[in-house]
């Protein structure tokens, strides 16, 4: 049974996002369209707090106690910085509890980036006795249904994530995951959703952030949870219709509880909601790409796209040396390199090796005799920044700084020091902690020039650390805020330094980390063949200048080998490895040639929209297509794996009557026969051979 639509004033709009707020003559708040059923819809914030939980109890923590009480008190709303930012704001009659919902959306809407809702609760506890919060949505949204009215259109899509295979999309009919209970046989709603979430401090050490809804028209709603500390999202069946609920950490998740004593508050994490009135995915992604793009940090890394070279995968693997290093510089110098990094072990000077015993980050006097200033004035002499591997959040527990650090700089539970595959974990609330590493980054940056830091991060320290009286979870997001505020510093005092984010490849890619860093690696992924799906589905994750892919050829690759890695990464940030020096001058000029083209086309990946002409890959898919759509032309990078046909159709339609030349940018050392069908919006590309790869452009003839 619903309820008629009465009483109702809109207090907010976003027609081309098809969303406005509407307050009820109660008070009540809720998001959707203005003509939807109010059951439908789902409160605009969602709390439960101890003593204040559901009122239908089960596994959704939506239909809270205090949400359904909380009661609109007034909204306004200003524009700044290209941004339209309105705060409702909520009070709870019971408890006292404040909200204010900040929204905000692009202030033009012709820019790129404008079509998205970004969210964020702040809370104050205005009543007189202490509250504990237990969950907080970020962003509720209720009333989503296909054309016709009904779930069964709509489609559900996720991505898992894991070390070695990260950006793994899946999708399911919603039906098939959220099953119809003939609600009217029984007067409630299911007790159950679906829902993904993060598990301790590997924020996409099991999913990503976000996920979307389909339907068969081609309309997107596609969301984002932007936490490293915490994160989880639930969508369900709410009277015929389907809603979305996104959440930072919560105490049946992430151990996370807040009290928050009278005058005190809270700030929930963000989350962004864009949406595509036609076109699907690949138009929703496009959509979030923008947003990405407007929220980030200025920097120029993501329009110059410097060429990276890394010694680190399936090269050095942690052990480098001046005598091993400097072959290296000359020739990723030669094969167009313009950032050299120098990754892990170049601190390793202990006989019982390095992995628990980091923290100090000074040069190991063994692997550099000369000192590594010798190798570093090298890479700079051929023109290329030099780079160096820090994991700057960990102690090893055999580090002098195990000791001399002070307990409370250290994440702990129960009075206990955390300690997890022979490391520590260091609060960067503390002081001391923060004044360590201000001093590495400052030593390595003014005294070595280093110009460019790859920041790992190799463990999952489990759900937090306890400062006093805090549960865990909340430790974590206050560590989680403070690191955020400490790279910032950084780049604040060092404006021309790059940061790399890796969480042990792709297992920390939020973009509460990416709007402040400049680039993600991708994954850990040392098969060449394997790389090619989570190179292709990385743009859902990160934009495409900011994903880290490497390409690793070896001297004893054959031609289509190093042309099938190095075509993994041509459209998105170039991170080159492999054993250069030891090439044929046949191989080596395949790789200088990869390299110039990606020169040649980086100026338009960092305006690009990513799409996929044969979906999103699966991990064993033999045939894998990804690409970027410019204003000028269209980039398309495909793989075969395997045996099988040799030849597959690609639909274009954005292309469709389009009179172009498809045109090989790079490939192995065979001819690409392409076959482009205006009429039909199709292109045929042709491998003959298993395991190639082939980066095509159309537009118009050059």
């Amino acid at each position: 049974m619903t309820t008629a639509v009465v009483d109702r004033s809109r207090i907010w709009s976003r027609p081309e996002l098809g969303l406005h707020a509407v307050v009820d003559a109660a008070g009540s708040v809720r998001l959707g369209r203005p003509d939807q059923d109010w059951d439908r819809l789902v409160p605009l914030v969602e709390v439960t707090a101890t003593g204040h939980g559901r009122m239908w109890s089960g596994e959704r923590f939506i239909e809270t106690a205090i949400g359904d009480r909380l009661t609109y008190r007034g909204h306004e709303t200003v524009e700044e910085g290209g941004l339209e930012r309105t705060t409702i704001r909520l009070q709870d009659p019971v408890t006292g509890l404040a909200a204010d919902v900040i929204l905000e959306t692009g202030s033009g809407q012709a820019s790129p980036g404008a079509g998205f809702l970004r969210a964020q609760v702040s809370l104050t506890n205005e009543g007189g006795t202490p509250l504990r919060l237990e969950s907080v949505t970020t962003l509720t949204l209720g009333g989503i249904a296909d054309a016709d009215g009904s779930l069964d259109g709509l489609t559900l899509h996720w991505a898992d994530n894991d070390w070695l295979a990260e950006c793994r999309w899946h999708k399911a009919a919603f039906r098939d995951r959220v099953v119809p209970l003939s609600r009217s046989a029984h007067g409630h709603e299911g007790r159950g959703c679906f829902e993904r979430y993060s598990q301790g401090s590997w924020s996409t050490g099991r999913h990503l952030p976000l996920a979307a809804l389909t339907d068969r028209d081609g309309r997107a709603w596609l969301w984002q949870v932007e936490s490293s500390a915490g994160w989880r999202f639930e969508t369900g069946e709410r009277e015929g219709s389907a809603y979305v609920a996104l959440f930072g950490p919560d105490d049946a998740h992430h151990q996370w509880h807040h009290v928050l004593a009278p005058g005190d508050g809270f700030t929930t994490v963000p989350a962004v909601l864009v949406q595509a009135e036609s076109g699907g995915l690949d138009a929703a992604f496009g959509e979030l790409t923008d947003y990405r793009r407007r929220i980030r940090r200025d920097h120029p890394d993501h329009r110059t796209l410097p060429v990276i070279y890394n010694d680190y995968m399936n090269t050095l693997m942690g052990d480098p040396t001046t005598g091993k290093l400097l072959p290296l510089v000359d020739a990723a110098a030669d094969a167009g390199a313009e950032v050299f990094v120098i990754d892990a072990g170049w601190y390793d000077d202990d006989s019982q090796g390095w992995w628990d015993a980091v923290g100090a980050w000074e040069p190991a006097r063994n692997r550099f005799p000369g000192g590594i200033g010798e190798v570093l004035d090298a890479i700079r002499q051929r023109g290329m920044t030099p780079g160096l591997w820090l994991e700057p959040e960990v102690v090893g527990v055999r580090s002098p700084l195990a000791h001399s650090l002070p307990p409370e700089a250290f994440f702990r539970r129960g009075g206990i020091r955390v300690t997890e595959h022979g490391r520590h974990h260091l609060d960067l609330r503390h002081p001391a902690a923060r004044a360590h590493l201000d001093a590495v980054v400052d030593r390595l940056v003014n005294e070595l020039g280093v110009g460019y830091f790859k920041f790992d991060y190799n463990i999952n320290s489990g759900p937090g650390t306890e400062s006093g009286p805090e549960s865990p979870g909340a430790g974590l997001l206050g560590h989680h805020r403070a690191h955020l505020d400490w790279m910032t510093s950084l780049l604040d005092r060092h404006p021309g330094l790059v940061l790399e984010n890796c969480g042990s490849g792709g297992l920390r890619m939020d973009y509460a980390q990416l709007a402040v860093v400049q680039l993600q690696s991708t994954s850990d992924q040392q098969d060449l063949l394997r790389y090619p799906a989570i190179a292709a589905a990385a743009a859902t994750a990160v934009t495409p200048e900011q994903a880290a892919v490497w390409a690793y050829p070896q001297p004893e690759h054959s031609l289509d080998e190093i042309a099938f890695t190095l075509t993994s990464a041509l459209l998105g940030r170039v991170h080159l490895s492999g054993f250069l020096d030891r090439m044929s001058d046949e191989q080596s000029a395949l790789v200088r040639s990869a390299i110039r083209v990606y020169k040649d086309i980086r100026p338009e990946i960092a305006e690009a929209h990513p799409f996929w002409p044969l979906g999103l890959p699966t991990w064993d898919d033999a045939w894998i297509a990804h690409g970027l759509r410019t204003r000028e032309s269209t980039y398309l990078a495909v793989w075969r794996r395997g045996p099988g046909s040799g030849s597959h159709t690609l639909a274009l339609p954005h292309l469709r009557d389009v009179p172009l030349v498809p045109e090989v940018l790079h490939s192995g050392p065979s001819d690409v026969p392409l076959r482009w069908d205006a009429a039909e919006g199709t292109l045929t590309v042709s491998l003959p051979r298993p395991d190639t790869a082939v980066l095509v452009r159309l537009g118009a003839a050059r």
